[in-house]
């Protein structure tokens, strides 16, 4: 075996995905002490190596929230040199002002579907947190930063269940409304099948929402992630959230697990002949690396198998 699936494309499928690299931001977030930031700064210089062209940098939340990644003001500036789009999380115009400082372009909000996870995660209402993102928002286009709108919960919530199509359609375009250049699709707790990820993108279209503003962000909880993900490559979706190593998982959402792992995706991506411009090959050998890092091996199947010696 070399190392590389024998691709065989499918039909129904787009030519190219942008992998949307989340794991040294959604993935450090939810370790149990914080990684050094020079270690922070070469595993995202290592990602983008592999060929990496989205790599979510950091966080610009309290550190009293998130202190794994206390270290944004230090990390940031000894990212100059990647070359690859560096998108930051920021929850108010504070945290905003912080990223616009070390001159970030591209910048993420995060909202929420339900209303529990939005008093447990945002201690506000839904309408609350919205109105919090639109100084925000606005605020980051006049200064021509490409935002992006996080929306968890999607599928499900693990206090109030299954989540309505309708209520997940109606937050979703008020993220875009607000001036959202793209909006990500977040199955925060793994519950969602195929069948339920292409109802809601057809709901999404349905009410106008274009399937190329739509990225999507998959947990693994019950092995779901890679099913769910070919179903929206299906219906025409090409950014796909995933996490080097399947590191994280949400710090909020107690019953999440992993995210999608990128070497796991890319191996599919591979598989199918959907050019992604990653090496996989140096991208696991990149999360071999972290994993010996964090003092543990990684969780994703593929890291498994491609470093395994025989």
């Amino acid at each position: 075996m070399n190392g590389l699936p024998m691709t065989v494309p499918a039909p129904g499928l787009p030519a190219r995905v942008r992998v949307h690299e989340v794991g040294a931001r959604d993935g450090l977030q939810n370790e149990q002490s914080a990684v050094p930031t020079p270690v922070k700064a070469e595993f995202i210089h290592r990602l983008a190596a592999a060929g990496l062209t989205t790599i979510e940098a950091t966080s610009f939340v309290h550190p009293k929230w998130v202190p794994q990644l206390a270290d944004a003001e230090e990390l940031f500036p000894l990212l100059a040199d990647v070359d690859a789009a560096l998108p930051v999380l920021v929850p108010n115009e504070r945290g905003l002002d912080r990223a616009l400082a070390l001159g970030a372009t591209r910048i993420a909000v995060f909202g929420s579907a339900t209303e529990t996870f939005a008093a447990r995660n945002l201690n506000r209402t839904v309408a609350e947190s919205l109105a919090m993102f639109e100084p925000v928002v606005a605020r980051a286009k006049e200064h021509r930063a490409h935002v992006r709108g996080y929306l968890s919960m999607c599928f499900g919530d693990p206090w109030e269940g299954a989540v309505p199509l309708p209520q997940v359609v109606r937050t979703a375009k008020a993220l875009l409304d607000l001036g959202c250049d793209e909006l990500s699709l977040g199955d925060t707790i793994g519950v969602a099948t195929p069948g339920h990820v292409r109802a809601l993108l057809c709901a999404l279209n349905d009410e106008g929402v274009a399937t190329d503003r739509i990225g999507v962000h998959f947990h693994d909880t019950y092995g779901q992630a890679l099913s769910n993900t070919l179903a929206a490559l299906l219906h025409g979706v090409t950014t796909v959230d995933a996490s080097a190593g399947g590191l994280g998982g949400c710090p909020y959402a107690k019953s999440a697990t992993g995210n999608l792992a990128t070497e796991d995706l890319v191996w599919m991506l591979d598989g199918l002949g959907i050019e992604t411009g990653v090496d996989l090959a140096a991208l696991t050998a990149t999360s071999v690396w972290m994993a010996e890092q964090l003092g543990r091996p990684s969780p994703s199947r593929t890291v498994r198998a491609l470093s395994h010696k025989e």
